[in-house]
């Protein structure tokens, strides 16, 4: 085990009973318990002790025997409609991983957009953007990059060798995955946990709902210009390709489809399904209208196609199914737990008065709003950069929401913008499994990695301010 997973497997619980035996209050007996708890768990967290997942599991035991919540109110957490939103959305990815659906969709993007340099890694950025917004940014980097590879590979054993622009092309390919991951899921509600953990926040604490369309109408353009931006700054001005010539990479396209051969029955099968839960993701509202006694949530939908997916079968006669149960041991269940876990911290923060206590802190200082949520999303995008990006929100976003209440702005206002920044991690490979794995790669290194993730990140940060400023107030 590495010395610094040792030290947190021992500073968690330690600062935890420090905190809980500290000779004076720091709020009140509740809030300091709830501190203590958040204290290990951040740690852990942050140092990858155990697994995050199993972290999340530590309000579940923590917090009944500290008398802060019952354990009722901490396990009716983990089974919040928030998380049966994302398993659905994780049935459907795995649906569509399955019968390699995925990567099909990936391959006609790339034959569309065009096979000159910059164009084909235009299409590789489309491409990954399209699944990160359907199934993990980790799942959809897994697709591209055995495609991407076999494209440089072409480079590397042409006439003139792999020369400085064919390296750049590599650079920007890959590059240009990963960011394309990370940003992609922004877009939708399931694209990436995160966004979940927030509006569970909001749905549990506050009652407050966003459909999945509302998200999508800011989500969408936002991922649509920071990848626009994010080519520009690849392609254009820091690894330029210019002058670079080759074709081949229309074959290998083509030979990846061909590998695929024609769509089958069951592709069609999953297609239907995905267009019929997006069809009624959009329509929710519209529907609801028109049939007030339906009650239709996003997460009814999202339940509605994996039970189709486990229950329509392909063929009657030989009971043939698209999903089984057994394909579910790819689920990635650890995530569920962990869209708990940060639930149940969120309410014992807001029982214990410690939301009340950030608010009326914030309210009783002469603070500049714009000023709080820039520093705010700042502070989230570049945290994300050391630790996991669900359980930094997990921790921040109850805080965010008592400092939104104490500026007497709507929470959505502040906690959106602040959420989407824990999804624009591009300095470093230990940031996010997609620039982990484009850096396995070896075609990218870390300073390379960190010229071009700066200067996103820095984007990023205005681009999310103006979201702030000027996109919300209009949408919420």
């Amino acid at each position: 085990m590495e010395l610094s997973k040792r030290l947190g497997l021992i500073t968690g619980p330690l600062l935890f009973l420090v905190v809980l035996f500290l000779p004076f209050d720091l709020i009140n007996p509740k809030g300091d318990a709830v501190i203590a708890v958040a204290l290990w768990m951040l740690i852990w967290w942050i140092t990858e002790a155990t697994s995050i997942s199993v972290t999340a599991l530590l309000p579940l035991l923590l917090f009944p025997i500290l008398n802060i919540l019952p354990i009722a109110e901490v396990g009716a957490n983990y089974g919040s409609p928030i998380v049966f939103l994302f398993f659905g959305g994780f049935v459907m990815a795995l649906a569509l991983e399955k019968v390699n659906l995925h990567r099909r969709i990936a391959l006609n993007i790339i034959k569309i957009t065009g096979t000159t340099p910059n164009k084909v890694v235009l299409g590789f950025m489309i491409a990954t953007a399209t699944l990160s917004m359907w199934i993990s940014n980790t799942a959809s980097t897994v697709v591209m990059l055995p495609i991407a590879l076999s494209v440089i590979n072409l480079l590397i054993h042409d006439a003139d060798g792999f020369t400085k622009k064919d390296k750049n092309f590599a650079l920007c390919v890959m590059l240009g995955i990963a960011f394309s991951a990370n940003v992609g899921g922004v877009a939708t509600v399931i694209g990436t946990p995160p966004n979940s953990v927030m509006i569970g926040l909001l749905e549990n604490e506050y009652g407050i709902q966003i459909s999945f369309l509302k998200w999508m109408v800011m989500g969408l353009p936002f991922s649509i210009i920071l990848i626009g931006i994010t080519y520009m700054v690849l392609v254009k001005w820091m690894y330029p390709s210019t002058g670079l010539r080759f074709t081949a990479s229309k074959d290998v396209v083509q030979q990846e489809l061909d590998k695929l051969g024609p769509t089958t029955g069951k592709e069609k099968q999953v297609l239907i399904i995905f267009a019929i839960t997006i069809f009624l993701w959009i329509f929710r509202s519209l529907i609801n209208n028109l049939l007030p006694n339906l009650g239709l949530t996003d997460t009814m939908i999202s339940i509605f196609a994996a039970i189709s997916l486990f229950a329509i079968p392909y063929k009657t006669k030989h009971k043939d199914f698209i999903i089984e149960w057994k394909d579910t041991s790819r689920l990635a269940w650890g995530i569920l737990i962990l869209f708990g876990g940060g639930l149940a911290l969120a309410k014992g923060m807001s029982v214990s008065g410690i939301v009340d206590l950030v608010a009326t802190t914030i309210a009783e200082s002469d603070v500049s709003i714009l000023l709080t949520a820039s520093l705010l999303i700042l502070l989230m995008l570049f945290m994300t950069e050391l630790m996991s990006n669900v359980a930094l929100v997990a921790v921040l976003a109850p805080v965010v929401a008592g400092i939104a209440i104490g500026l007497e702005i709507p929470i959505l206002y502040l906690l959106i913008p602040v959420t989407m920044a824990s999804s624009c991690a591009f300095m470093l490979p230990m940031a996010t499994p997609p620039n982990a794995i484009v850096f396995a790669s070896g075609h990218v290194k870390v300073s390379e990695m960190a010229k071009a993730g700066v200067l996103l990140n820095l984007i990023s940060v205005v681009l999310l301010i103006l979201v702030f400023q000027f996109v919300l107030p209009h949408l919420f």
